[in-house]
């Protein structure tokens, strides 16, 4: 009987265990927390189909959230819209605020190699969705 009570007991407290073990590890991985981060990924770039010269770059991107809300539109608004505009939003998109030109080297056959010159983001915001942008 002595042996069950313990082992009722260590499959209850398994969960907190584990919690406590992996909860630095989730904090580590600073694009699952709220809010809009820069994001590493690894970018190839070929001149080709069949990548005859390729290269490989670190880049950031802008990924995550920010806040947005709907409202009821005011008078004048439904007014101009003939009352077909019924719901204003104000819509915040996490974007690059500050962005850099890098080198990317592509490797080349018999040695040769070109260089080209990619984007990638600095620093990232939250700002006015355009529709021009995505």
């Amino acid at each position: 009987m002595f042996r069950c009570v313990t082992s009722d007991l260590a499959v209850l407290m398994l969960p907190m265990v584990l919690l406590v073990l992996l909860m630095p590890i989730s904090w580590s991985f600073r694009a699952l927390s709220p809010g809009c981060h820069l994001y590493p990924f690894n970018v190839t770039i070929r001149t080709d189909k069949r990548g005859t010269c390729r290269g490989t770059q670190l880049v950031y991107a802008c990924v995550g959230y920010c806040e947005s809300s709907a409202f009821p539109s005011r008078y004048s608004v439904l007014l101009a819209s003939n009352f077909t505009r019924n719901i204003t939003s104000a819509s915040r998109c996490c974007t690059i605020s500050k962005d850099a030109k890098i080198k990317v080297r592509l490797h080349c056959p018999r040695g040769r190699h070109h260089d080209m010159e990619i984007l990638t983001a600095r620093a990232c915001r939250c700002n006015m969705c355009h529709r021009s942008r995505y």
